[in-house]
């Protein structure tokens, strides 16, 4: 028997209580045994100085999976040519854990442009897509309505964004709640964000 491993793909740029109470719901609520915390590495073509180093992004993902033992942090599309598409991902991970069956966790706002992402209907032949409730204009479009390799699973709506974060860290303002210990801890002692 597969094991069922949620993707939970970010740039966790920091990553955020929202984060992981999206992830460890999914892991605790829903049939898959693990959630990897995959880790989208900076894009080359893209400047984008808010944007800290891969390396950086991961050990706050490590921290943050800590105390979570169904959450795994994942380094794996840093070694992937880019720009990289989920598509190549997932072929790549099948490849490489052939017992896992891989299944991806999105939220609902990305649900309503998954029709516009690279081979939309090759992902959705070969894996299924679990969907966290989010507030966002628009509608999902009609095919992926009762969609049966689509899975909605009733986790909390959080409103918390990484952006957010960054900003009120400039701003001096406290947003420690919002962050695992540990990453706070980390951002602190590196001055990130300031």
């Amino acid at each position: 028997m597969n094991r069922k491993v949620g993707l939970f793909f970010g740039t966790f740029n920091p990553i955020h209580t929202g984060h992981l109470i999206i992830a460890n719901h999914m892991a605790e609520y829903s049939d898959l045994e693990e959630i990897w915390l995959v880790v989208t590495p900076h894009n080359p073509l893209k400047k984008k100085s808010s944007l800290l180093d891969n390396h950086h992004r991961l050990e706050m993902v490590h921290r943050a999976c800590e105390n979570y033992e169904k959450l795994k942090p994942s380094n794996i599309e840093f070694d992937l040519p880019q720009p990289n598409y989920t598509v190549k991902t997932l072929v790549h991970l099948q490849e490489k854990f052939p017992t896992n069956e891989f299944c991806l966790i999105m939220g609902e706002d990305n649900l309503k442009s998954f029709h516009k992402w690279k081979n939309s209907d090759v992902i959705l032949e070969n894996h299924e897509i679990y969907v966290y409730p989010r507030i966002a204009p628009g509608a999902v479009s009609e095919e992926y309505q009762d969609h049966p390799r689509i899975t909605r699973v009733n986790a909390p709506i959080v409103e918390i964004s990484s952006t957010f974060i960054r900003k009120s860290i400039m701003e001096l303002k406290n947003v420690r709640p919002l962050l695992d210990e540990k990453v706070w801890n980390y951002i602190d002692e590196m001055n990130f964000y300031r």
